[in-house]
């Protein structure tokens, strides 16, 4: 499309008004290089390898693929070339300095859902770019212990019927599609805006049993549609694919809920706050959209450690605010007259985006 905004257009444009942001584009157009070639063996599928195979043992106790490994190689390479001063990997069990000329800090989940890799189902890279915070003989780990507010850019890769880049630099959320063709990065729609209303969400209802109180009673609401309090039905939506609901959150709204729950390994979230968190935190806030923990705004967490979990729910605000109200209200006294009547009744504008 002649009118699309060319990503590498986007990336020189935002370096000449925003010199500060130089170095962050630099990474994101060197990842975008390792996208292709991610998108390119996943098009291939099992003329690749076996890309799902397990060849090793993951951080997070799932056993980690094949692409897993090449996965983070590829973007471990793409962000060397970058001139990063600092890159951490959700497959790399500590961070590692690469440039001390480097003003940046990479973290990365090279392959988000790799669970889908047999089944056609969406992957993606997710990244958040922080500021180096350079200190002689400083732990690697220590740009990364920021919180998400610190972040210069973050975005995702998803890989599916078509590679798309949804990226933030702090001045909305832009969408871009890859030209199998021509190879660009192209927008072809202004920036995304994630709509306030939604009758859409996003859980693993199967582990209900597992939830804290606010979690299942703002479920259980949900699923009465219009004979429960909210007077309306709501679908489920759940692909085990973050990436692939938060793209669709980004084009027609939604909540994703991915909570902490009574499972041994689950006490404190599942999903990496640094690494996945925070990205898709920032780049929701940026299209007018909310994320929590539940009790505290995503973005507003201090990172204690580089892996650290947190439990993560994000999309459209008034959706979000409901689960935000029903933790406030889960250290009232339990009754039935509070089980059954809605949660959070008001509303309110979705956040302006930047132009």
């Amino acid at each position: 499309m002649s009118d699309a905004l060319r990503l590498d257009t986007c990336l020189d444009q935002i370096a000449s008004q925003l010199p500060a942001l130089t170095a962050s584009c630099r990474v994101v157009e060197a990842l975008a290089g390792a996208a292709r070639q991610i998108a390119h063996l996943l098009a291939r599928g099992p003329l690749s390898g076996d890309l799902g195979a397990v060849i090793g043992e993951s951080l997070d106790g799932d056993g980690q693929k094949a692409l897993d490994a090449i996965t983070h190689a590829l973007v471990r390479e793409a962000v060397i070339a970058s001139g990063a001063a600092a890159f951490a990997s959700e497959e790399a069990a500590a961070p590692e300095w690469l440039d001390p000329a480097g003003e940046v800090a990479v973290a990365v989940d090279p392959l988000d859902g790799s669970s889908n890799i047999d089944t056609l189902a969406p992957v993606g890279t997710i990244f958040s770019i922080l500021p180096a915070r350079h200190a002689s003989g400083a732990d690697p780990a220590s740009p990364f212990l920021q919180t998400g507010r610190r972040q210069l850019a973050a975005g995702f890769f998803i890989y599916g019927p078509r590679t798309a880049l949804a990226v933030t630099f702090g001045n909305g959320t832009r969408i871009f599609t890859l030209d199998p063709v021509s190879g660009a990065f192209l927008a072809p729609a202004p920036p995304a805006t994630v709509p306030a209303a939604t009758r859409e969400y996003a859980i693993n209802g199967s582990n209900l049993r597992h939830w804290e109180e606010p979690i299942r009673d703002y479920i259980v609401e949900l699923k009465q549609g219009r004979n429960g309090p909210r007077g309306i039905d709501f679908n489920t939506r759940w692909l085990a694919s973050m990436v692939g609901d938060a793209f669709r959150i980004l084009g027609r709204g939604g909540i994703y809920l991915y909570p902490a729950d009574e499972r041994q390994g689950y006490e404190g979230g599942r999903l990496r706050l640094v690494y996945e968190a925070n990205p898709i935190a920032f780049l929701m806030e940026q299209a007018g959209a909310s994320a929590t923990d539940g009790r505290i705004p995503i973005l507003d967490l201090q990172p204690a450690h580089i892996h650290q979990r947190c439990p993560l729910v994000f999309g459209s605000a008034d959706e979000v605010r409901r689960v935000a109200q029903a933790y406030e209200r889960a250290g009232q006294p339990s009754s039935p007259l509070f089980r059954r009547r809605s949660l959070f009744r008001s509303t309110s504008n979705v956040a302006e985006l930047f132009a």
